[in-house]
């Protein structure tokens, strides 16, 4: 019932919350409670003190700061950033609410932890319950945050106005305005490293990048980006291109650039994926450069892709691909991180119901997935900035690039639903068949650098670090700081972040241990890649033509696939 009735609301488009799944789960724990009333009855005393204590230091503070007798008292280790308005400390209404907010998300997500029956419902009960309080958090409503109620007293309601018809806009348009999408364009602020399309079938188009030096090593790259996502992430402005640097470094570098599938490819398979993906891309990579291998590089589900493939490959005695590296990647899905609360056989039945009706799977579907895993930093921020502050959106090229999704043609996303999060098939040797062939990870044997992201919210880090003992490869893991996103893109010139390495041997036999024994390093993991790379890539040599005279070059890069809405 609460379902319906915000599907009714228009807001539900903006604000993707599931209020019945928040429902159940706050039915649960009152059920729970009543079921221990002695614990209950503990815990909300628990609960009023608290609050009471807080009131209570709360209102001599403000009496003593008004008489001069003290400083504001400063709030140990509190780092949200919801609350960074002075007003949030400094005004007694202001910091109570605050605090009893704090003390009653605490309190909830406690009880998450205490009553859940397992692993699994404490995972489903407190990912919605902090959907519940992301919601429910004071600064999401002007009457209660501070910033939004000055801002609108010194503009004279100018900012409510603003944000109303901010509002108005994003209702009209269907959609949360996380960025100004007239800020930017592929081709033209965007994706603008220098290439050709030099290939291109109905899967893929194939961009070969113009060499920055004069000479390059003897082994190109071969990005596989996830077909969920356009490729530019790895290319969005010279200043955070990994595409760029990588030239910079003397490599030659090819990217697949995925068809955004309508309809009409809904029959498309996971099979199609692979042969009109890596493996076409790699026939052509080699033939331009004249090498007889080519490195890949898997990002997120583009790294499963090449796992898959590089097994493929291996059962056939095929080595056309030599050191791979897996980005973010998941192999074994037992620890999928609160992506689990979105996928299991209900779920999954009613996306491909979804569609079988459409043809191909909604990117904002998995939009809408990605926002909810960080809600505060996507939604409520968003909400927040345009709403109640009635400013713009900001012109941000990561956020634009994430509201840039594609679709996924029907049948391969199901065929990797169900053999990935659902039954974890590819962890399971000769359990998958790709074009008759059985395949087994532990056939793959050639090296592998595998980088996984710290508070990685959709590929665990422990989860990325699964990539070596599945395989037979000897691999290098690194662990980059901050998520998914902001880990990997992370270039050198920012003089930021960190990473870990661990290079005892033998290799640490469990993601624990690894980290026990890891040495953290300042800056990019792009160097430490790097030095991996060009020790595997062979000499130097004058750099390759763009396109051959079996592939000439088509258009420029970054094409037309990635145009594509």
């Amino acid at each position: 019932m609460a379902d319906q009735l915000w599907q009714a609301n228009p807001l539900h488009r903006l604000l993707p919350i599931s209020w019945g799944e928040i429902t159940k789960a706050l039915t649960t724990l009152a059920a729970r409670s009543a079921a221990d009333p002695i614990h209950a009855a503990n815990a909300a005393a628990n609960l009023g003190l608290t609050i009471w204590r807080e009131a209570a230091e709360t209102w001599i503070g403000s009496a003593a700061r008004w008489w001069g007798l003290a400083p504001a008292r400063p709030e140990a280790g509190d780092t949200d950033r919801r609350f960074d308005a002075p007003e949030w400390e400094q005004h007694p209404f202001f910091r109570l609410l605050k605090q009893s907010y704090l003390a009653l998300s605490a309190y909830l997500l406690q009880e998450a932890e205490r009553q859940a029956e397992d692993a699994a419902e404490r995972q489903r009960l407190v990912f919605h319950l902090r959907q519940f309080l992301d919601a429910m958090s004071p600064t999401s409503f002007l009457p209660t945050n501070p910033a939004a109620l000055r801002k609108a007293w010194e503009t004279g309601g100018g900012s409510v106005a603003d944000g109303l018809r901010n509002l108005l806009e994003d209702l009209r348009q269907g959609r949360l305005s996380m960025t100004d999408t007239a800020a930017f364009t592929p081709g033209r602020n965007l994706a603008t490293t220098p290439g050709k399309v030099v290939y291109r079938n109905r899967l893929i188009e194939l961009i070969q990048y113009a060499p920055t030096t004069a000479q390059t090593h003897a082994v190109p790259l071969l990005f596989i980006p996830p077909w969920i996502n356009k490729f530019y992430i790895l290319d969005l402005q010279p200043k955070n291109s990994l595409v760029h640097f990588l030239l910079e470094q003397g490599f030659s570098v090819f990217m697949i650039s995925w068809k955004n599938p309508d309809a009409a490819m809904e029959a498309v398979t996971f099979e199609d994926y692979m042969t009109d993906g890596p493996l076409a891309a790699s026939e052509v990579v080699r033939d331009i450069t004249g090498a007889e291998r080519v490195n890949p590089v898997g990002y997120c589900i583009g790294g499963t892709l090449l796992a898959m493939t590089l097994a493929y490959l291996a059962a056939r005695r095929d080595e056309r691909f030599g050191a791979a590296t897996f980005m973010v990647s998941l192999l074994d899905f037992s620890e999928v991180g609160d992506t689990a609360v979105f996928i299991d056989e209900p779920q999954i039945a009613y996306i491909e119901q979804q569609m079988l009706e459409r043809g191909y799977l909604d990117s904002r579907h998995m939009s809408t997935m990605f926002n909810l895993l960080r809600a505060n930093d996507l939604i409520w921020s968003t909400v927040i900035n345009n709403y109640l502050m009635g400013n713009q959106p900001p012109a941000f090229d990561l956020l634009y690039w994430n509201n840039d999704g594609t679709r996924v043609a029907r049948a391969a996303h199901s065929f990797y639903l169900r053999n990935t999060y659902l039954e974890n098939n590819l962890i399971k040797p000769d359990k998958i068949s790709l074009l008759g062939q059985p395949i087994d990870l532990g056939r793959i044997r050639q090296d592998v650098y595998a980088v996984g992201a710290e508070k990685d919210h959709i590929v665990p880090w422990r989860a990325a670090w699964r990539v070596a003992p599945l395989t037979s490869a000897e691999t290098r893991f690194v662990l980059a700081a901050s998520g998914h996103i902001a880990g990997m893109i992370n270039p050198p010139s920012k003089g930021k972040g960190g990473y870990w390495t661990n290079d005892s041997l033998p290799p640490p036999a469990t993601a624990e241990a690894w980290m026990a024994g890891a040495q953290r390093h300042e800056g990019s993991w792009w160097i430490d890649w790097a030095g991996w790379l060009q020790a595997r890539s062979g000499e130097r040599r004058s750099a390759p033509p763009v396109g051959s005279v079996a592939h000439p070059p088509i258009c420029d890069a970054p094409g037309t696939y990635v145009l594509e809405k």
